[in-house]
């Protein structure tokens, strides 16, 4: 089953189902107030680059990686990352991480950060295989005890 990993547009069909998963997931976990998801028309905003995982070009995965166009030195934060159920456990998530980051890296980006739930195991159990360590909440999170925040150093690629 060969799999793809690219920058794609949010706004198709077979993408915005993937995002529609993910938000039912999201909401059968945790109170709505809880859930920091970016829509479509946010996923489209300069400086945010939506990473699909196609399996026999159907899309299984995905990601977004928004920079904060204001302030480049900034970290860059990792959301919306989900794994369609029929693909989960085969390395899927870990390969959209080793893509976001690769792409945070080639745009300069110093550090990552993101927001997930007390309740997602297994993906907490892969930031921190994947170097994230736990870090205040910050921004929006502040004072939501139904996140939990990671950041992790990037080494800026040389040109």
């Amino acid at each position: 089953m060969p799999t793809e990993i690219r920058t794609e547009p949010p706004r198709q069909p077979e993408v915005e189902d993937l995002l529609r998963l993910s938000d039912e997931f999201a909401f059968a976990l945790y109170p709505p107030e809880s859930c920091y998801l970016l829509d479509v028309s946010e996923l489209e905003k300069p400086g945010v680059t939506v990473l699909v995982a196609r399996v026999d070009g159907r899309p299984l995965g995905i990601t977004a990686l928004v920079q904060n166009v204001s302030d480049p030195t900034a970290p860059a934060e990792l959301k919306r990352m989900f794994v369609h159920e029929d693909a989960r456990g085969r390395g899927l998530a870990k390969a959209l991480l080793q893509a976001a980051e690769s792409a945070a890296t080639a745009a300069g980006i110093a550090e990552l950060r993101l927001e997930t739930g007390p309740l997602q195991h297994a993906a907490i159990a892969l930031y921190e295989r994947a170097g994230y360590e736990r870090i205040p909440n910050f921004g929006p999170y502040v004072g939501d005890s139904f996140s939990v925040c990671y950041a992790k150093p990037l080494t800026a690629r040389v040109s």
